[in-house]
């Protein structure tokens, strides 16, 4: 259907999911597009462009043109905008001609998946700039849209920013629960080295933890909630042994600081789970 591919990522199964949600396949009177098919003759021909009314870090095209394409296979389409570029509002961002029925029925999920996803990684890059020229680098969470992971940390990328684990599978995480349940941070890192993970992060409440943390194998810290001042305390503990992320409750306006702090990585769970759609429109003309 399209170049576009990722890991994990069934492009052609999540267009098929999409398109059915919206059309009510598996609802009584459902698995049709009412509206175009009772207003829109069958042989009508559109011509269409999406543009951007924001200023925006694009992402998403590639998935748009799979939208349209799933309906009409015959579409004409021309991606204006390579993935990741910065453009100003009113910006033309892809042309689209083909069956006016099929890009009518697809337009609404080409275009929350591109406003979605844009949006994610436009707030990327407003965080990315706000760090500065730093050795930080910026990671998400888990934090996303059921289904929507693989896109999503794509979209981080895009924007400018790294992956934090993909899942629960690639590195192992002890956070606070885990930590209550084994017994401790030190009892929790050596079980997880005994059963042979890699990668073990472990999450740091209190400078006390830090030392127990390393010796039991600890092989990244994640400072949590730690303002400036005290994360500074905490990487002259570390001195270096591994590396050090700063979580929990990072904003625009606070990430400067933190990031000035010689940590290494930042995580930012808004990054998916908050930042706001943005503003683009398909405005179609009869060709």
């Amino acid at each position: 259907m399209t170049s576009f591919s990722l890991p994990g990522f069934d492009l052609d199964a999540f267009v098929a999911r999409t398109l059915a949600e919206d059309l009510g396949t598996g609802w009584p009177g459902g698995g049709r597009d009412v509206t175009s098919a009772s207003v829109i003759p069958a042989d009508a021909r559109f011509t269409g462009v999406m543009a951007s009314r924001d200023a925006v870090c694009l992402c998403g095209l590639p998935l748009a043109a799979a939208f349209f394409r799933a309906l009409d296979p015959a579409a004409e389409i021309a991606l204006l905008v390579d993935e990741g570029a910065g453009v100003a509002p009113g910006t033309a961002l892809l042309r689209v001609a083909g069956s006016a029925r099929a890009l009518l029925t697809a337009e609404r999920s080409a275009l929350n998946t591109v406003q979605h996803l844009t949006g994610i990684a436009t707030l990327t890059r407003r965080y990315v700039t706000a760090m500065g020229d730093t050795r930080a680098r910026l990671l998400d969470t888990r934090k996303t849209i059921p289904g929507m992971r693989a896109l999503e940390k794509y979209a981080v990328r895009t924007g400018g920013g790294h992956n934090h684990r993909m899942g629960l599978w690639d590195a192992a995480m002890i956070k606070d629960n885990h930590v209550a349940v084994a017994g401790g941070v030190a009892a929790a890192v050596a079980l997880a080295r005994k059963a042979g993970v890699h990668d073990v992060i472990c999450e740091i409440d209190r400078i006390d933890q830090i030392i127990p943390a390393l010796d039991a194998g600890a092989t990244r810290l994640l400072l949590d909630n730690m303002g400036p001042e005290l994360l500074r305390q905490a990487l002259a503990i570390v001195a270096g042994r591994v590396p050090c992320e700063a979580s929990g409750g990072v904003t625009l306006d606070t990430i400067a600081a933190i990031a000035a702090t010689g940590v290494d990585f930042i995580s930012v769970g808004r990054l998916t789970q908050s930042a706001p759609a943005a503003d683009i429109g398909l405005d179609f003309t009869l060709a």
